[in-house]
């Protein structure tokens, strides 16, 4: 496990966390909204269970991740990632996507056909633009205020994440699940173990050392275009997503699910946004098979 800051784009720096397996196949994990690299013992014995080894980084703004000269798209978060896979030399590579961090793998695959052996999202978020979705219907109140606030613009977003969701990214592993509020629905809350809580503690308050340019970016970005189309992607990719998810509704899932040529699915009735991610192990081996290792 190393962590290191590495050249990027525009004479920034890129925080990056490496974990899992020392060699063999690397995943490239996209980590959700907001969130900063932190040892992640869950994801960390599934990949090396595997054979992986896990790269992943802080966005820009997050952790030690130098903050863009302004807001970007999901797309320009690829080309971060390919300044890390490069400082690295890994050529090939495969990429998982949690919740926020949906758009950027599938960015990856859109973008880096060439590189990117296969994709997978876990309860992925949807283009705000989505043709035929209501982009809020079945998402928890917390993020209806935060994501209007994102639509009010930047000066708006910034006070509103100040006021209302600084506090809750410097929250301990105990109180994360009051915290959460209307977020965590009965299935989530009971797998928000000791551990895992712990984990998200961990990258939520990493993820507040520059204040809130981190999350205010990321969520600029959710409602913009993201820069790339679900059409032209041409690499394998897998969809999870359940429907007790009040982060990420399982509408979000159905419909991107639906435009993404060749996905292979993996809806479930019974599953939430957190639970999924106890799933690791299927999900990295059912990765690592798309990817053809």
């Amino acid at each position: 496990m190393t962590r290191q800051l590495v050249p990027g784009p525009e004479r920034r720096t890129i925080e990056v966390l490496v974990e899992g397996a020392l060699d063999g196949p690397v995943v490239l994990f996209h980590g959700g909204t907001p969130s900063a690299v932190a040892e992640f013992p869950m994801l960390d014995d599934a990949a090396r269970a595997h054979g992986l080894r896990v790269v992943t980084y802080s966005r820009p703004g997050y952790g030690r991740s130098t903050p863009r000269p302004a807001p970007g798209a999901f797309a320009d978060d690829v080309a971060d990632a390919v300044a890390v896979l490069d400082h690295l030399g890994i050529d090939d590579f495969l990429t998982l996507g949690w919740s926020g961090g949906g758009p950027r793998a599938l960015g990856c695959a859109a973008l880096l056909p060439a590189r990117c052996r296969a994709a997978t999202t876990i309860s992925g978020v949807a283009p705000f633009d989505a043709d035929g979705l209501d982009w809020y219907d079945g998402m928890a109140e917390e993020n209806h205020e935060e994501y209007g606030a994102a639509q009010a613009g930047p000066e708006a977003y910034d006070a509103y994440l100040v006021e209302h969701v600084l506090p809750m990214l410097s929250t301990s592993a105990d109180e994360l699940e009051e915290a959460f509020g209307g977020l965590v629905t009965p299935v989530d809350a009971a797998v928000l173990t000791a551990d895992f809580a712990r984990w998200m503690s961990h990258s939520f308050n990493h993820a507040a050392t520059q204040g809130a340019v981190g999350i205010r970016d990321d969520g600029l970005a959710a409602m913009q275009p993201w820069g790339f189309e679900l059409a032209g992607i041409r690499v394998p990719v897998a969809l999870w997503h359940g429907r007790e998810d009040a982060f990420v509704p399982y509408t979000h899932g159905v419909w991107l699910a639906e435009r993404i040529p060749g996905v292979e699915t993996h809806l479930f009735e019974d599953e939430g946004h957190l639970t999924l991610m106890y799933r690791l192990d299927e999900v990295l081996a059912d990765l690592k098979r798309l990817g053809g290792y």
